[in-house]
């Protein structure tokens, strides 16, 4: 969350408030129903700003049982080395361990970098990875000093077959540089989505969308359950 504060609830009694630089960490599984709406404080709902992350599951996890991780901003993992800060979201950095468990293997790092310091951050080479610019204006590119200029809000896709990520902070206005590096290990199986649900097969899709409608195989419970969030704005 980088803004404002944001409520969780879910089917599985799992409840929260996600404030300014804190993080959750939801694992659908076979099936969860949940809500997510800004904090009752005129403030919060005016300026909420944060970034969600969708990761696949391979199909031997698919339909493991439901999962709630939160961690408030003071709890996040974090190092400082050399003009650079990490604040470790999934994954690690220098020796540095996040708490947050993935059964998708995720590098999930949060940089900001000092005026003219620099990082050479290594990714697994059969990774897919991905940078997103929150602020300043920084060089990205690989060891072989391929390199493009980055500012806030955008968007870089890694070549595969690189091994690091080379990044420095090449803003002249004495701003730091920030950005997120995401990478994950692939899963090389078929795909098949509808709307939140995503499974390898149409039959499996066909079969989860007839389980939520009739609340069963994951479904049970919330046949009863409402957010309490979202029925205090009068929305159902």
């Amino acid at each position: 969350m980088l803004e404002g504060e944001i409520l969780h609830e879910d089917c599985e009694g799992h409840k929260g408030a996600i404030k300014e630089g804190g993080l959750q960490w939801m694992t659908a599984g076979k099936g969860i129903v949940h809500s997510e709406m800004p904090s009752s404080n005129a403030s919060s709902i005016t300026h909420c700003k944060g970034l969600q992350l969708w990761i696949n599951l391979s199909s031997k996890h698919k339909l493991v049982e439901p999962s709630y991780q939160e961690i408030e901003s003071k709890d996040i993992a974090e190092a400082e080395k050399d003009g650079v800060r990490v604040r470790v979201i999934a994954g690690e950095w220098n020796g540095v361990k996040s708490k947050i468990c993935t059964r998708t293997p995720t590098m999930y790092l949060d940089f900001i970098l000092s005026p003219g310091s620099r990082i050479s951050q290594p990714i697994p080479i059969h990774w897919n990875a991905f940078v997103y610019v929150l602020q300043g204006q920084g060089h990205f590119g690989d060891a072989r000093s391929h390199h493009s200029t980055a500012a806030a809000h955008h968007f870089l896709i890694l070549g595969l077959g690189g091994d690091r990520l080379e990044a420095w902070n090449s803003s002249d206005s004495g701003l730091p540089l920030r950005f997120i590096l995401v990478g994950g290990e692939p899963i090389n199986e078929p795909m098949v989505q509808f709307g939140p649900f995503v499974m390898n097969t149409q039959e499996e899709i066909d079969q989860t969308i007839d389980d939520f409608e009739n609340f069963t195989n994951g479904f049970e419970k919330a046949r009863h359950w409402r957010s309490q969030a979202v029925s205090a704005l009068g929305l159902f």
